[in-house]
């Protein structure tokens, strides 16, 4: 796979991911049609939902981390990249899941609480975006990969 038709495959995907996010956040908040600012200690959600989402986001980062780091040097570019897109789609995956959690939670209940977390967390999963320049930062390449990823 050519790194420009690799970038625009994660793009994609990470748009397709946001875009999902986005849609059912809308979806959401027209059909509830509440908004309630009030935190209701005795609704279990009001700690699980926060909970989750933290949990998402430093899972995100730590195996986004760990599985780019075993990602050995010697390895040809193909099997690089491919193991790149996998650790990007697990840390869209994290972040995608308490994302949903939370604006279903709102759909339900009502409450503005879960409806601030699941935005959070979509504005943080859209900064994620993958640029060929990351995935060239991140990646272990050596001088003749670099050199290779550059000509295309």
């Amino acid at each position: 796979m050519h790194p420009n038709s690799f970038s625009k495959v994660l793009t994609i995907i990470h748009a397709a991911m946001c875009l999902s996010l986005v849609f059912f956040a809308g979806f959401a908040y027209l059909k509830n049609g509440n908004f309630s600012a009030t935190a209701d200690y005795s609704n279990i959600f009001v700690y699980i939902v926060p909970v989750i989402a933290m949990m998402g986001y430093f899972a995100s980062k730590f195996v986004y981390q760990n599985l780019i780091r075993n990602i050995p040097k010697e390895e040809p570019l193909a099997k690089k990249m491919q193991r790149y897109q996998m650790a990007t789609i697990f840390k869209y995956a994290l972040l995608e899941g308490p994302a949903f959690l939370a604006l279903g939670i709102y759909y339900i209940d009502g409450n503005a609480l879960y409806l601030v977390i699941g935005i959070s967390l979509i504005l943080y999963l859209f900064f994620q975006r993958p640029t060929k320049e990351q995935l060239k930062s991140e990646l272990p390449l050596s001088l003749e990969q670099t050199k290779e990823f550059d000509t295309f």
